[in-house]
């Protein structure tokens, strides 16, 4: 739990301001938070305290003349002055372990080490005050009244309790923008668990109400003064107390709790939309095993980030569909027969410029050669199966299915002819279309292979971007390439000629597009509307 990540909006409440909040701002917001919660704690101690020595535990009673001045003398004074005390120290202690937060500084090790003892610091002083109370109340009753003792020093030590937990759960969320710069920082921090924080507030929903049931029985039955309604009283009022002071302590367990859980909630909502960038991390704020959920879910993000990275980088290797197919199985060496089309497009006069350009150069104008073949072709569902030097080999028809292969790449073969001429016009290329069946899968071995297809296809394809060069940006089909393309695409190819490509004992029939058609060597357009005949 200690790398910088992200940024969410808010640290699990809005009370604790933004992500990006300001220093002074949130100096200001955590002063005034800090000094509202000692006081509230401090004020819902008193009240149940008093509740319980007046009606919940009424015997034996403190209302008599001779505690006059312990009552409204000794008492208010001790409550003023511990509240001024535990308001004042507690704030300034706690402010001066966290002045590197509201200074914006970088923490060092020392301030990580005060910054983790300050919630400890700020519970230890409510619990002196609360244990002081015990102590000088005891001793004031007990001047007056032993039989008073045991009383009081429960009662205020069960008060007591009520206010540490309270300061114990709040605190814990108020400190967590600082918590969050110490993990950013790479520092761990250790705060309050789970389960201490839901037994804090198990001590003030249910501990202190049932220690008080329990007094209350065990007074009632030892002084054998009070009445069955007295009791009944009694019981009711520790109800209502504990009703009202455990609601507000769950409700501090559930706000401490499900600010971080939230988070989490609203991030997986985006990644499940898809959603891996960077701002979806959530910044990591809590300390305890929320902590560690948050900086869990940032890492699978991370890791599915990273996936997403392998997976583009993957299909712009060996092709999108390439890849989607490697990765929804286990791929294999071999393959199957497939019937596909083949454009193969080859550059014209690539040694003129190699040796009339720097390599720098050569490479700036090829990628701009391979950009327009790969939009053309991707745009008619084909892949661009190799880049081999200052060629390229585009497959229509494998791995992705697709209705009509030849006639797919007989459109896309003339959009890369007029790409070319319109972007590239210092380069000139062959291009060949043929169709047939190949065996289309995995060539190579166990440690390192490449999808590709083989078959004569393939070579013809090749042979005719040769013969091409003579009508550079014209492309040249074979006659079994336009045979099985559809009827849209097929009459807009007529006959150019027949020949012998090399490597062969039989003539070719070589189609060209009919709405575009230069002759050899002229550089000219001309329209032809009927077939030419062959030599």
């Amino acid at each position: 739990m200690n790398e910088p990540r992200g940024l969410s909006r808010d640290y699990g409440s809005t009370l604790l301001g933004a992500v990006d909040e300001g220093p002074r701002r949130q100096r200001i917001r955590i002063q005034l938070l800090l000094t509202t919660t000692i006081v509230g704690a401090q004020l819902i101690g008193i009240v149940v305290a008093i509740s319980l020595a007046l009606v919940g535990i009424p015997d034996p009673s403190f209302l008599r003349g001779d505690l006059v001045w312990v009552n409204f003398l000794a008492l208010p004074v001790y409550i003023v002055c511990s509240l001024a005390l535990g308001v004042l120290v507690g704030t300034v202690m706690t402010v001066r372990s966290l002045k590197w937060s509201m200074r914006d500084q970088v923490p060092t090790r020392d301030d990580a080490r005060r910054t983790a003892w300050a919630r400890r610091r700020l519970t230890a002083l409510q619990a002196l005050l609360w244990v002081g109370a015990a102590v000088m109340l005891g001793i004031w009753y007990g001047v007056v009244d032993p039989i008073l003792i045991p009383k009081v020093v429960l009662i205020v030590l069960m008060s007591g309790i009520v206010v540490i937990a309270i300061v114990n759960i709040f605190v814990d969320v108020l400190l967590r923008p600082v918590y969050a710069k110490l993990m950013q920082a790479g520092f761990s921090v250790r705060g309050s668990s789970v389960r201490s924080r839901a037994l804090s507030a198990w001590l003030i929903g249910t501990g202190v109400p049932l220690s008080g049931v329990f007094m209350v029985v065990l007074f009632a039955a030892t002084s054998g003064r009070s009445s069955l309604v007295g009791v009944f009283v009694s019981v009711t009022v520790l109800v209502a107390v504990a009703a009202a002071v455990g609601l507000l302590a769950m409700f501090l367990f559930s706000w401490d709790v499900t600010g971080p859980i939230r988070n989490v909630q609203a991030g997986m909502s985006k990644v499940r939309g898809g959603d891996v960038s960077p701002a979806v991390d959530l910044v990591v704020y809590d300390a305890s095993e929320l902590g560690e959920l948050q900086f869990g879910f940032n890492s699978m993000v991370a890791g599915l980030r990273e996936q997403e990275r392998v997976r583009d980088i993957f299909g712009r290797h060996v092709g999108r569909d390439v890849a989607a197919q490697a990765l929804r199985s286990d791929p294999e060496l071999g393959g199957a027969e497939r019937t596909v089309a083949v454009i193969f497009v080859d550059v014209i006069g690539s040694t003129t410029l190699a040796t009339e350009h720097t390599p720098t150069e050569v490479v700036a104008v090829l990628n701009r050669f391979f950009q327009q073949i790969v939009e053309a072709v991707e745009t008619h569902r084909g892949l661009v199966n190799k880049f081999e030097g200052d060629a390229v080999l585009a497959i229509f028809g494998a791995p992705l299915e697709i209705d009509d292969p030849a006639g797919a790449a007989l459109a896309a073969s003339r959009e890369i002819a007029d790409r070319l001429a319109r972007n590239v016009p210092e380069l000139k290329a062959g291009i060949g279309v043929s169709f047939g069946t190949v065996v289309a899968g995995n060539v190579g071995a166990i440690q390192r292979f490449e999808f590709t297809v083989i078959g004569d296809p393939v070579n013809e394809g090749a042979r005719l971007s040769e013969a091409a060069k003579e009508a550079p940006h014209l492309p040249f089909a074979s006659e079994r390439a336009v045979a099985a393309a559809g009827d849209d695409e097929a009459r807009l190819w007529s006959p150019r000629t027949a020949l012998v490509l090399r490597g062969r004992s039989a003539q070719t029939r070589i189609y060209t597009p009919t709405s575009r058609r230069t002759d050899s060597g002229s550089g000219r357009s001309e329209d032809h509307s009927a077939a030419r005949g062959t030599p």
